[in-house]
């Protein structure tokens, strides 16, 4: 009743009188008060506005149809209004609500391809969908729209959605083809000026926004990128000022607006992902829990005296005191209290149990799982074959010196069941973690500070029964006068008993150091997060929403700007978590560029980076075409299967949209996007030969898999295990900060007397354990609204049936995928898959609920 007085009043009452066809449609969408509890503009100014009428406006645009008078565009229908917005219900939780639209029909719209909203509200909104029903000619048209939609003031054009058709840039239809075209020109924006939150944006940056030298000196680092001694992947722009005290630094935000760093606004958490509490989280971590709990350790410094204070943290809580309770009460919300900083009412900082210990609280000490954990734990792509004897080191020796192995024969062969060393690397039985050439040159810069450590190299065997049994620990310095004298090396042989017991346990704790700190910086962060972004600017630049690619590519792109926007703010920036936590420090990101510069794009393919680590062969007759030298390897079994089931998606899915190679060549927005990803993207990287010329669908192919791969399966493998296997620390140290006890010193006859004491002296402090563990729980937890590989948030992502069916076989390939690796985890043959810890090894199993998981594969780098 009170819409129909509405319309009376303001002349939104057009009577059918019978002469007029009408089109009636359906728009799903989610208003920002169900959004945001505390916009007032948004809850109560837009309902008055609403009483005005027709503040929401859509016009239809038609997909054969020309308009001579404005350069051959659609032709645009008349203009309808969203209805009955006051008295549609809005859900009290986030959710969609659903409004009626009529159009008028006119014959010379014929189809139409794409629509035109104005939305002249004070607020925002997001607009999911647009459907319309007995279209003339056409039945049902549907629009997947998913984007934020601003007031008409903050635009200098429409805002335009198109229908879910696919066309290649030359099949698209004449009326459409300048909408498309001036899209992709609005998302790349001017190239100048501070963007806003309700830009849409897609530009490149160098990473000049990790430091703060107007803050302090001590803050300033290195710009990442566009150089060839700090290559780096570009990262999206926000356009901020440049710092006062460096022109090539950009600014940074101040404490309070830390969660408000720029990325396109569809770029942004959904709702359901609950960006605020993984915001406040960050923040509350970064900013207020970091530097109170630094204030407190400073005075009164705390250590783990025992492994029962460890697990303290998950079975008693550890004891806070109670001013500490108080600040943390007045400076986070009630309702997220409890997730950012799980106290109870006593006071006890306390955390869920990690799984490598549920079962058995000495298990990860034993070197079955230490050796297990390289196959099937948060690292599995750093260790590879071990071809020559003794290992060399690539660094340059002008700079460093002698610095390959000192391991020697006398070392190992007494426990290679017999063979002779020549042997044992022509069977293929012994393996390398090493760390050592990634580390040494910052060494000396690193044990500068509190931490003192060592670049590791680890010397494993391949026993018969599947095992890898490590053999030797070579621990590492520069020489003391020069670092041009080589290395100083002692290594390290396996022991149980004793005080040679005691150091054998440290010496794989220092090990676990470099590989923490490497999986961390270039396994975690480099090799996903970073890489995958200019992917994501690029498309959203050259790739038009009609596009094959973009449609097969954009739901790998979720989340992943804005999850790196936070990291760069809170993580990874200088005096961030990220440096707090992980023992090279301050040298944290500028080590990783240094790795950047032996990327190649090819080798991410999981067959292809196997064989470059020696872990596979190739074969003809295997599946896969390969032959894994360790048949129980979990992470390369599994991401084997995954990496073919993405494949075949893949194949199928650009065989229906490229018949021929032509096609490839001749389609402009793809060589175009293909371009811009090397040039810009990658620009570091843009003279390099391996990359693939795209002139072949084999090479499109090889290409779209390699990037779902790393957004997807690659990066769930060596995210969501951080907590089931790092959340106690001792398993996995980030940090050392005493060298390994001398004979004769007061260290050693302390090692003697109370080895677990030192242990825990020598790893990862009890504040960074508190900052690391309270971290990575957040970081491995799915959100709830996760969309996982083989599934989609909207069904009618593509109104073709062939690529439909398609996806549907790539959903049932992953549901056969989950039972077989059911099957391989209960079956005790496969001792990799399970080990002492008793923790299966799921972390490439594809679907998952919510929460601290330690399975499932995310479509995107989400978190």
């Amino acid at each position: 009743m009170l819409q129909n007085i509405i319309n009376k009043i303001t002349g939104n009452d057009d009577d059918d009188n019978g002469n007029n066809k009408k089109i009636e449609g359906t728009v799903v969408l989610m208003k920002k008060n169900v959004l945001d509890f505390n916009d007032f503009n948004a809850s109560v100014l837009d309902r008055f506005h609403e009483l005005l009428g027709k503040r929401v406006s859509l016009q239809l645009i038609s997909a054969v149809n020309a308009d001579p008078a404005k350069g051959l565009q659609g032709k645009l229908g008349k203009t309808a209004y969203l209805e009955n917005w006051i008295t549609t219900i809005t859900p009290l939780i986030a959710g969609e609500s659903a409004f009626k639209v009529t159009f008028d029909w006119d014959e010379e719209i014929g189809v139409p391809g794409a629509f035109i909203i104005r939305n002249n509200h004070h607020s925002e909104f997001y607009l999911k969908t647009l459907t319309l029903e007995d279209v003339p000619g056409q039945g049902r048209v549907h629009f997947v729209c998913n984007s934020w939609v601003y007031p008409a003031e903050k635009y200098q054009k429409d805002r335009v959605f198109f229908s879910n058709k696919t066309y290649l840039p030359s099949e698209t239809p004449g009326p459409l083809q300048k909408f498309r075209e001036t899209e992709l020109l609005y998302l790349r924006g001017a190239g100048t000026g501070m963007l806003q939150e309700w830009d849409r944006v897609y530009d490149y940056a160098y990473y000049n926004d990790l430091g703060d030298p107007d803050k302090d000196a001590k803050y300033a680092r290195p710009v990442l990128g566009g150089s060839s001694e700090y290559p780096y992947p570009r990262r999206g722009k926000t356009g901020r000022p440049q710092t006062k005290t460096d022109p090539n630094t950009e600014s940074r935000l101040k404490l309070l607006m830390s969660l408000n760093i720029y990325v396109p606004r569809d770029e942004r958490f959904g709702h359901l992902k609950l960006s605020d509490f993984l915001g406040y989280a960050l923040k509350s971590i970064g900013q207020f829990l970091k530097p109170e709990l630094e204030s407190i350790f400073d005075s009164t410094p705390n250590e783990f005296d025992s492994f029962q204070d460890v697990i303290k943290l998950y079975e008693g809580g550890l004891k806070l005191p109670e001013g500490v309770l108080e600040h943390i009460r007045d400076n986070i919300p009630a309702e997220l209290l409890k997730e950012v900083f799980p106290t109870d009412g006593e006071g006890l900082l306390k955390y869920p149990t990690p799984q490598v210990i549920e079962e058995n609280r000495s298990a990860w000490r034993t070197d079955e799982e230490f050796g297990r954990e390289m196959l099937a734990g948060v690292n599995p792509v750093s260790i590879r074959r071990l071809e020559e004897f003794p290992p060399k080191s690539k660094l340059d020796t002008t700079l460093y010196g002698d610095q390959n192995s000192k391991i020697t024969k006398e070392h190992i062969e007494n426990s290679i069941d017999g063979l002779t060393i020549e042997e044992a690397l022509k069977n293929n039985r012994l393996f390398i973690l090493d760390h050592h050439d990634a580390f040494m040159p910052y060494l000396n810069r690193i044990n500068s500070t509190s931490t003192k450590t060592y670049a590791s190299r680890t010397l494993l065997f391949l026993q018969n029964d599947g095992a890898l049994k490590p053999l030797a620990i070579e621990l590492s310095l520069p020489h003391p006068e020069d670092e041009k004298l080589g290395a100083i090396s002692k290594v390290f042989t396996p022991a149980e008993q004793g005080v040679e017991g005691s150091i054998w346990q440290l010496a794989k704790a220092y090990a676990a150091v470099n590989d923490s700190g490497y999986h961390q910086l270039v396994s975690h962060w480099l090799n996903t997060h970073a890489v995958i972004e200019p992917f994501v600017i690029a498309t959203n630049r050259q790739l038009s929403v009609l596009h094959p690619i973009h449609k097969l590519l954009h739901p790998h792109f979720r989340d992943t700007m804005n999850i790196n926007a936070f990291a760069r703010q809170i993580l990874i920036n200088g005096g961030g978590i990220l440096e707090a936590t992980v023992f090279p420090g301050r040298y944290s990101m500028e080590m990783s560029s240094v790795v950047y510069k032996d990327w190649v794009f090819p080798e991410q393919a999981l067959p292809a980076e196997l064989i470059k680590r020696g872990m596979a062969v190739k074969d003809s007759n295997s599946p896969h075409g390969l032959r894994l030298v360790i048949e129980d390897y979990p992470f390369a079994v599994d991401g084997l299967e995954i990496w073919s089931a993405i494949k075949s998606w893949v194949d199928d899915y650009c065989s229906f949209y490229y018949k021929t190679d032509d096609v490839i060549q001749n389609d402009a927005e793809l060589q175009t996007w293909w371009r811009e990803l090397k040039e810009k993207g990658h620009g570091d990287k843009k003279d390099e030969p391996w990359w693939p010329k795209m002139h072949t669908r084999e090479e499109l192919v090889e290409t779209c898999t390699i990037i779902i791969w790393i957004a997807s399966a690659l990066h769930a493998a060596v995210n969501f295990g951080q907590y089931p296997y790092a959340g106690y620390l001792p398993n996995r140290p980030t940090v050392s900060r005493r060298f390994m006890p001398e004979e004769g010193t007061p260290e050693y006859d302390e090692l003697k007397s109370d080895p677990d004491k030192v242990f825990l002296k020598t790893i990862t402090a009890q504040l960074q354990t508190l900052l690391g563990v309270s971290l990575i729980e957040l970081l491995s937890r799915h959100s709830s609204d996760e969309v996982y590989l083989g599934q989609r948030d909207s069904a009618e992502w593509t109104i073709d049936t062939e690529p439909l069916k398609a996806f549907e076989r790539f959903g049932k390939k992953l549901g056969e995928i989950e039972e077989r690796i059911i099957t391989m985890n209960n079956d005790e043959k496969w001792k990799n898959r399970v080990g002492p810890v008793k923790v299966p090894y799921t972390l490439l199993f594809p679907t998952s609920e919510g929460g601290l998981t330690g399975k499932g594969i995310p479509n995107s780098v989400s978190i």
